[in-house]
């Protein structure tokens, strides 16, 4: 057993050797703090800045429409599925070089084949057939054959569109236009609320922008009034609106 000097003893030096501890903690968190504070100092960030939004819009009639559909083929033979698919294919895009579709806007964007299964309790699911997916994206240049070109791909295939909507080709002008609205616009909050606060502006420091897509149009049937027909489908391309939206940055002096 230890005597009461050797106990003594061995609480002094555990008492030196947290002492230590404590002391050599201290100088790290203290060390860690001042490097911090020497990082930040170094920087040169100014965190005293202001930002203002704009807007612009521009509104403007589209030019093309882009149709992205596919033609889809159940059956129970991979073979039989291919070979009818690519037959209505072909028939498709036969269809739209006719109606003067380039062969430079039809791509093909995606080609799937599925096994399809049958599910029974506690049996593994069995191949019962398969379907394939072949999906086309076109560029419509003459606005007023929309509605005829996709009532006719689907009488000679198309069972499934995925989507429709109009654009303008060239932009870039317009969305020009709409940056200088937007920008003038942060300008005038800019300089209007500096005024309100008595503040003093500096130098730009950060400029972001962002631009909204065009908007996807309904579309419908309607009678078409003809002795015998059927329903012809009413496509409405509408006007597009081009949203360029800018934040500007200064330095507050």
């Amino acid at each position: 057993m230890l005597d009461f000097f050797q106990i003594k003893q061995h609480r002094i030096v555990f008492s030196i050797f947290a002492g230590l501890i404590i002391i050599v903690l201290a100088i790290m968190i203290v060390s860690g703090l001042l490097f911090m504070g020497r990082g930040k100092a170094g920087t040169g960030i100014n965190t005293n800045t202001i930002a203002f939004s704009g807007e612009g819009k521009v509104f403007t009639k589209p030019d093309i429409a882009f149709v992205d559909f596919s033609v889809v083929t159940q059956g129970t033979r991979i073979k039989d599925v291919q070979d009818a698919n690519t037959k209505k294919m072909n028939k498709v895009i036969t269809f739209l070089k006719d109606s003067g579709i380039d062969e430079k806007d039809i791509k093909t964007t995606n080609y799937n084949l599925y096994p399809q299964y049958t599910y029974e309790n506690y049996k593994i699911p069995q191949i019962m057939g398969y379907q394939i997916s072949q999906t086309l994206n076109i560029k419509i240049r003459n606005l007023d054959k929309v509605g005829d070109i996709l009532q006719g791909g689907v009488e000679v295939g198309i069972n499934q569109v995925n989507s429709l909507y109009f654009g303008v080709e060239n932009d870039e002008q317009l969305k020009e236009q709409a940056r200088k609205m937007a920008i003038d616009d942060a300008k005038e909050k800019a300089k209007k609320l500096a005024k309100e606060l008595g503040i003093k502006l500096g130098k730009l420091t950060n400029f972001y922008e962002n631009v909204v897509g065009y908007p996807v149009p309904m579309y419908s049937y309607k009678e078409s009034g003809m002795g015998g027909g059927g329903a012809t489908l009413d496509i409405q391309a509408g006007e597009n609106e081009i949203i360029v939206s800018i934040t500007l940055t200064y330095e507050v002096k």
